[in-house]
């Protein structure tokens, strides 16, 4: 008999791959039960629905990165390591990314529409908890005095974050690493210029 625990874990974790890569429309519980080996009626007794099954794959592979991210930046010990630890985490994923098929956030971002509004929600609970922890680091940055006092905290959140997810897709499309290092290096040099 299987464990449920350990059977559960498989099917998001196999679930999570194939939303990712594939998406989440195009993802079938067929596709899931071939990933998994596992019957229909085996994924239903520990899912309601596909839509539940996508909301706990999208938290996983959420978890994931912030638990990697959140890592790197809580070992930095000011607002300019915190901010390279982001970057060397965006760069380094170019070539040895976390879970195929790219930037989950972004991959559900452009998936989740008005017609499935519990991805969309999950999509956008996932953004702010990415949002809040940068801003975070630049509030605690300017608490610190390791960020000019004038900085507008919410514009340059805006601007990191459409920069390194922009500089991610470019690189995906361009098979390359040159827009994400071309945008990190321009995101560097205004840590630069807002840090004291």
């Amino acid at each position: 008999m299987r464990n449920p625990v350990a059977t559960k874990k498989l099917i998001i974790k196999e679930s999570a791959n194939l939303f990712n890569t594939q998406g989440y429309k195009a993802t079938s519980i067929s596709d899931i039960t071939k990933a998994t080996g596992l019957t229909k009626g085996a994924i239903y007794r520990h899912f309601e629905s596909k839509s539940d099954l996508e909301q706990q794959a999208l938290r996983s592979l959420g978890k994931k990165m912030f638990t990697e991210l959140g890592t790197e930046i809580q070992k930095a010990s000011n607002f300019k390591l915190k901010m390279e630890a982001i970057f060397s985490f965006f760069e380094t994923y170019m070539h040895t990314p976390l879970y195929e098929g790219g930037c989950p956030l972004m991959n559900a971002a452009i998936e989740a529409d008005d017609t499935n509004s519990v991805l969309r929600q999950q999509t956008f609970n996932l953004f702010a908890q990415f949002k809040s922890s940068l801003f975070k680091i630049f509030d605690n940055g300017m608490k610190n005095n390791q960020v000019k006092s004038e900085t507008d905290v919410e514009f340059y959140t805006t601007i990191f974050i459409a920069t390194l997810e922009g500089g991610i897709m470019m690189s995906r499309l361009e098979r390359n690493k040159n827009a994400i290092t071309t945008a990190i290096q321009h995101l560097k040099n205004i840590v630069t210029e807002i840090s004291e």
